[in-house]
């Protein structure tokens, strides 16, 4: 397992290869952690291992040199995820990167049959992957798609959610833990969630904590790791000055 504080990797060779944590804020998509990643270290040879949707944050893995050979391994392990979803509304994309189109009366549902419906997703479920979603259907993203307005057919993916846990309910507001399977859609469970109770339902924040044994307590910002970098390059033209 991975545990380093932001200034070690100042001692790292990158460009042979090296696998980093980081923390992803919100509105960045996974790739733009990747180009910035990029930038900072001038090398081409970067990739992540899962995507995070740009209104999630957490734990990102991102590889560089020939550590993108563990890129597959480490996407099969299980994600654990904290979150809130909003009872009695829906949006287009699931979560908060569309406006709310669909309001429902939701004050009359109780935590047991929240738990309830969470118990009913737990396990091998399938999903339908959601039109605001990277997903490609015939050379198209599909989230290019949804923001025309288009919505085509999608196949069902069988998923598992070993755990589904609900941690707070202060209506409309659900806080949950989900631990699940490569290729979950949080959203869908969230608005499935919404389905089973007949109020609908939005994924109102997300955050992920855990990828396998790697947690995002142990990662690093793309800021700090930035600020270290350049810190290190300065000490070392100080160094050849002297």
């Amino acid at each position: 397992m991975i545990k380093r504080s932001v200034t070690t990797y100042k001692d790292l060779d990158f460009t042979a290869g090296q696998t980093i944590l980081f923390d992803k804020p919100l509105d960045l998509t996974s790739f733009d952690v990747v180009y910035r990643l990029r930038r900072i270290l001038h090398i081409q040879k970067i990739g992540h291992a899962g995507t995070l949707d740009p209104k999630a944050t957490g734990l990102l893995i991102v590889c560089t040199g020939k550590s993108t050979k563990k890129i597959d391994s480490y996407m099969g392990l299980p994600k654990e995820y904290e979150g809130t979803m909003v009872l009695g509304e829906q949006t287009p994309s699931m979560d908060s990167e569309t406006e709310v189109f669909m309001k429902q009366d939701a004050s009359s549902v109780t935590m047991e049959e929240i738990i309830s419906a969470a118990g009913s997703l737990t396990g091998e479920i399938d999903q339908i992957p959601p039109m605001y979603s990277a997903v490609s259907k015939n050379g198209q993203r599909l989230y290019s798609l949804a923001r025309k307005g288009e919505t085509i057919e999608r196949e069902t993916r069988r998923v598992v959610v070993e755990e589904f846990e609900i941690l707070d309910y202060s209506p409309p507001v659900v806080k949950f833990r989900v631990l699940c399977s490569k290729g979950t859609y949080i959203r869908v469970l969230a608005h499935d969630m919404g389905l089973i109770l007949g109020c609908g339902a939005w994924l109102s924040s997300l955050r992920r904590t855990a990828i396998g044994e790697f947690k995002v307590d142990d990662a690093v910002t793309i800021e700090s790791f930035r600020d270290i970098h350049n810190s290190d390059k300065s000490e070392t033209m100080i160094e050849n000055e002297s």
